[in-house]
């Protein structure tokens, strides 16, 4: 679904990424470790073009993002272009971003019917459906202030879901939450694994890394550092560095 080829992002001159490659298989779950400033957040947001790599290029389900390929050169796509391609990737952000001024159902609403010029009365059945999904049928007509940060992080996840997208981003999705709202979302996110969505996850909860994950990616200044199976990376790693962060946060 995926593939990540000699990627590098540099801000100034803190160079931030520095030759990342991943492929991340169709139905997977990649959770995505390391220490702040790791440059895992960046990552995450050069997969959907909202950072522009500054070398290295990004496929998404067979696609180049952000870039059309003619000979050995990339020509950047018109905005335009990024922007249909971001109907393909769901991204959910750790604070839910939502739409102040819209309700629970508009803010779900909004995008199907702008972006994919869906009839509004479908895309009104499916929010439903998907607020159903994610335990909230009952706040259609609330506003997000109405919510607690896990309701609304639910939102955010149903958002991401109405574009029907081949491949979901969360950054960090419960860092802003009260711990014991922690649960609530990732039993969601943990609903949509086990559907088979196709998903890269940044975190810091190692113990949902465990259970959910495919693939544990652990990263450090600007690099993979190391990744394969949850019981490898997480119970038996080889690197010093994914050693001495585990002994912090285990």
């Amino acid at each position: 679904m995926v593939e990540i080829r000699g990627v590098h992002k540099s801000f100034g001159t803190l160079e931030v990424l520095r030759g990342i490659d991943l492929n991340v298989p169709v139905g997977e779950v990649t959770v995505i470790l390391g220490p702040s400033g790791s440059g895992k957040s960046t990552l995450l947001r050069t997969i959907n073009h909202l950072e522009k790599a500054d070398s290295g290029w990004i496929s998404v389900d067979g696609s180049l993002i952000g870039y059309r390929r003619s000979g050995d050169k990339l020509y950047e796509l018109r905005e335009r272009e990024v922007l249909r391609q971001r109907t393909r990737i769901g991204f959910v952000f750790q604070n839910f971003n939502l739409f102040p001024h819209l309700t629970v159902l508009e803010n779900i609403v909004e995008a199907p019917v702008s972006a994919l010029k869906r009839p509004r009365k479908d895309a009104v059945a499916a929010a439903r459906r998907l607020l159903s999904r994610v335990g909230l049928d009952d706040k259609a007509d609330a506003y997000p202030k109405q919510l607690s940060g896990g309701q609304q992080q639910r939102v955010a996840i149903a958002r991401a879901l109405a574009l029907e997208p081949r491949l979901l981003l969360f950054d960090e999705p419960t860092s802003a939450l009260d711990p014991e709202l922690v649960g609530e979302v990732l039993d969601v996110i943990k609903d949509l694994a086990h559907q088979g969505t196709t998903m890269i996850v940044v975190t810091h909860e190692i113990g949902f890394a465990r259970e959910v994950a495919d693939t544990v990616v652990f990263m450090d200044e600007g690099r993979v550092v190391e990744q394969g199976p949850p019981a490898a990376v997480l119970d038996a790693p080889r690197h010093e560095r994914t050693k001495a962060f585990l002994s912090k946060v285990l």
